[in-house]
């Protein structure tokens, strides 16, 4: 299955999504590690198998074997990080954010690719989370070693437009179960 594949299973109430798809799939603002890292990191942080499946095989023609890892870090510990900063964020109790966070979070340091892409991968994921600390705290990351606004943008469009497409395909997938029970 491919990105094309996604698209074809995509209704036509959600042709925005669709067109969107096909627009970021080609996208120039990036280059393609940073490109289709966001894609992947995005995909493995909806959690929806078609779209991990479908975007994993596009981007395995544009990723190294260690981008691609990276990129799946960047899903992995931004999936616990995002909870528990947007905890610290949220909570009344500011005592919370004066402790230490006691988590393992080692591939910060050495993500195994350049750092400002594991960085952009990982304000992707922290979008699709809603950890607005995160997102902050990456961002100003990105901005500090030059990365520009529309970059920054269009990292962040990757990510609503992959969840949007997961999204869709889940409720889609619901609906069609839904009939299938009824008909049962």
């Amino acid at each position: 299955m491919s990105v094309l594949d996604l698209k074809s299973k995509i209704p036509d109430y959600a042709k925005d999504v669709k067109l969107n798809l096909s627009s970021l799939a080609g996208d120039e603002t990036m280059d393609k590690q940073k490109l289709w890292g966001t894609f992947l990191a995005s995909a493995l942080a909806t959690g929806n198998s078609q779209v991990i499946a479908a975007v994993e095989a596009d981007a395995s023609e544009h990723l190294s074997a260690e981008a691609a890892k990276a990129a799946k870090a960047a899903a992995a510990i931004m999936a616990m990080n995002n909870v528990y900063y947007r905890f610290i964020h949220l909570a009344k109790n500011k005592e919370y954010a004066t402790m230490p966070a006691k988590l393992r979070m080692n591939i910060l340091a050495n993500p195994g690719v350049d750092k400002v892409d594991f960085e952009l991968w990982s304000l992707a994921v922290s979008a699709i989370n809603g950890c607005g600390m995160c997102i902050d705290a990456h961002e100003a990351e990105l901005k500090k070693h030059g990365i520009g606004a529309s970059e920054i943008q269009t990292a962040v469009r990757i990510a609503a437009t992959v969840q949007a497409v997961a999204a869709v395909l889940a409720g889609e997938d619901a609906l069609g179960d839904q009939a299938l029970a009824q008909a049962a």
